[in-house]
């Protein structure tokens, strides 16, 4: 007995220093070179959740209009409901267009009653387009960073929002505009009518400019921000009670950035870092169109609008699948990848037209939301498109909630439902890395873990025509004569020596998974991890 114990001690001294002594005995030595690494993903809620994207003013109707009516006053317009936005004329005395003061009387407690149907869609994230203080319905033009405009609520409604999405297990990013403020805020105010204002110093001046100051893309209603003063820095980042800060301090998760290439690489660095250092774990996603490489570290993610254009036009048949595939991997693989699954993919937006009404074929459609839900990133869907709500340029695409399409049970809906159940079902479209797989005539590629199991081989079609070819799948763990099952119509098919003869319908996608599980006792992968 006495020679028993110290082996015991050495069996047990030996096992606690070896980091892999309980890994699955299956793995091999890429495997374990990968040890931790997608659990490190799931762990951070920034790494691939599906966003919903909400203007507050027009996602669900306020149930006491009448008792705010008097906060749209002219030239302010409040529209029944059932109206569509329409492009108005341009208000000298304003400068700014008269849609843009066009209200539908939403508001927060509204859209709080209506969380459920955003978590029944199987969203992990609310993200609100503007929601400070300001004179528009798109609240672009701030007057002030600190306040919630009175139409909207309060900030106290929004730190009760945020409560309420996090006892969901939801999390809430804001819309913050940096680079600019309104024309009618106190500030510019001020320092328009006096040289000496302490508010001078936050705008840029001169005779060259439209009404004396540097603004936003020719807007005069929006005067630009001068980032140069680290002044206006500290009050809109760096301070304690800047709004980047604060408002992360009431609850709020991230911020998506307005026009953050304007900010520029440096500046956008600074105030990511504050809001890291006032919420570790918060979310800075900047509206970049620019090709994203350089500024994936400045910011935690960015917007894919090349890739939104890319998809679009690949499901309109104006793109080939392998041109498709190759522009795809140069947008993804040549940027950080840990920053790639931070970034936001997105078919439409208040930007842009409706995905409806960009992509007219529902087939085609569905191919382009099926390579959003399944890409590296994070999908952003707007408000409105899980039921095919339609428009055009600014200010059709801004168009109220189309509540009865929902009550109605749109088939756009249950398909949207179907993409983020399956999402949440399979980690790799989440936090998985990307595979090329070898195709002549399809968008052809791979989300993997360290897991066989976790696979899932994405093969989309494009073109009008059935597509009949032989794929390589350059995955040395799917084994020799095992099955795939597409998880979108329940076929399954048989891949030999690392090649899967394959038909894909016109505008069809599949999303292959390997078959694991033993049949009758037998599996090929039981000495796999």
């Amino acid at each position: 007995m006495k020679k028993l114990i110290p082996l015991l001690l050495l069996a047990t001294s030996m096992s606690n220093a070896n980091p892999n002594a309980n890994a699955n005995p299956n793995a091999n030595a890429q495997d374990r070179q990968l040890a931790g690494r997608y659990e490190a993903r799931e762990a951070d809620w920034r790494n691939g959740p599906v966003v919903y994207q909400v203007l507050v003013d027009r996602f669900a109707p306020s149930a006491n209009l009448e008792a705010k009516r008097h906060l749209y006053p002219a030239p302010k317009r409040l529209h029944p409901w059932s109206a569509q936005p329409q492009r108005g004329t341009y208000l000298e005395r304003e400068k700014l267009w008269s849609h843009e003061i066009d209200f539908w009387g939403g508001d927060l407690a509204s859209l709080t009653g209506k969380l459920d149907h955003v978590q029944q869609l199987g969203a992990d994230v609310l993200y609100l387009n503007p929601i400070p203080l300001a004179y528009t319905n798109h609240k672009y033009d701030a007057l002030d960073y600190n306040q919630v405009s009175p139409e909207f609520g309060t900030r106290e409604e929004v730190k009760q929002l945020a409560k309420s999405l996090h006892a969901k297990g939801m999390k809430l990013v804001l819309d913050g505009v940096f680079n600019h403020m309104g024309r009618n805020s106190p500030a510019f105010r001020e320092a328009e009518k006096n040289p000496k204002s302490p508010f001078r110093e936050w705008f840029v001046w001169g005779d060259a400019y439209p009404g004396g100051a540097r603004v936003w893309w020719g807007a005069e209603n929006l005067p630009e921000l001068n980032l140069e003063s680290p002044r206006v820095r500290a009050q809109l980042w760096g301070e304690p009670n800047s709004p980047v800060r604060s408002w992360l301090r009431d609850g709020v998760d991230g911020w998506r950035l307005d026009v953050a290439y304007d900010i520029g690489f440096n500046y956008l660095s600074e105030l990511t870092r504050a809001a890291h250092q006032q919420k570790p774990g918060s979310l800075v996603v900047g509206e970049i169109p620019n090709f994203p490489k350089e500024w994936l570290g400045p910011v935690d993610g960015v917007m894919h609008f090349g890739l939104r254009r890319l998809l679009i036009a690949t499901a309109n048949g104006q793109f080939p699948a392998p041109a498709a595939q190759a522009v795809i991997e140069r947008l993804l693989l040549d940027a950080p990848y840990e920053h790639i699954l931070k970034s936001w993919i997105y078919l439409d937006n208040h930007d842009t037209p409706r995905l409806a009404t960009t992509v007219k074929d529902p087939a085609a459609r569905r191919l382009a939301l099926a390579l959003m839900f399944s890409l590296p990133g994070s999908p952003n869907l707007y408000y409105g498109s899980e039921v095919d709500m339609e428009g055009g340029e600014d200010p059709e695409m801004r168009g109220p909630m189309d509540w009865e399409r929902v009550a109605a049970g749109h088939p756009a809906l249950e398909q949207t439902r179907q993409f983020i159940r399956l999402r949440k079902q399979h980690r790799a479209l989440r936090v998985g890395d990307y595979r090329k797989a070898e195709a002549q005539q399809l968008i052809a590629f791979e989300r993997h873990t360290d897991r066989v199991a976790d696979t899932v081989l994405v093969l989309a079609n494009p073109s009008s025509q059935t597509v009949t070819e032989t794929v390589l799948v350059a995955n040395s763990k799917l084994m020799d004569g095992a099955w795939l099952r597409d998880l979108l119509d329940g076929s399954e098919h048989q891949i030999q020596s690392a090649l899967l003869p394959i038909s894909v319908p016109a505008h069809g996608v599949r999303w292959l998974v390997p078959l694991t599980a033993p049949r009758l006792g037998y599996t090929h992968y039981k000495r796999v991890q």
